[in-house]
């Protein structure tokens, strides 16, 4: 059996929907699968697309969150509405694993789950500054708003992509030679 703890890439799922949203509940499944779900997600009456923005938009607010009380506050009250006893399970042939939620679930109530435990896991093992939006957007006139997830070595990425960072570096460049 492996532990799967659904940490650092529970966050860049939720950084991915967030910086780039599907146009409809396919992409979202497609997404995770992207990202290395290979659970089924039955479908609802639910309108998962919709609950699923919404459930981003509340991670968001995680995101958002600069003091770390804050911070874990939120992520608590989100794992608090997405409580579900963890289970084994042995889908796709994948090997005996922990999922952190009851079988047949929507695929809104999964990402809950699986982001919130993933964001509580990456930022209590890595620090709690490692997740937040892109440096790019603090300079005046710069609309980045791109969520970052910090997976360095070091712990001090800042941009979401090499193009911010290198736009804000010529800002920084063109303001020491005026």
């Amino acid at each position: 059996m492996h532990l799967n703890p659904y940490g650092e890439y529970a966050v860049l799922l939720a950084a991915s929907l967030a910086n780039d949203w599907p146009s409809d509940r396919e992409g979202i499944v497609e997404r995770t699968r992207d990202l290395g779900m290979t659970m089924d997600f039955p479908h609802s009456t639910v309108d998962d697309h919709a609950v699923t923005r919404a459930v981003i938009d509340a991670w968001l607010t995680v995101v958002d969150a600069r003091d770390p009380q804050e911070r874990a506050g939120l992520l608590n009250n989100h794992m608090a509405s997405a409580a579900a006893y963890p289970r084994l399970t042995d889908h796709n042939d994948e090997g005996w694993h922990l999922h952190y939620r009851d079988h047949n679930q929507t695929l809104s109530h999964v990402l809950l789950a699986v982001i919130s435990v993933g964001t509580a896991l990456h930022l209590s093992t890595r620090g709690m500054h490692r997740l937040g939006r892109c440096a790019a957007g603090d300079a005046p006139g710069d609309l980045c708003q791109n969520v970052v997830v910090d997976v360095t070595r070091n712990g001090r990425q800042r941009y979401c992509s090499v193009r911010c960072a290198n736009r804000s570096a010529v800002r920084r460049h063109r303001a020491r030679n005026q």
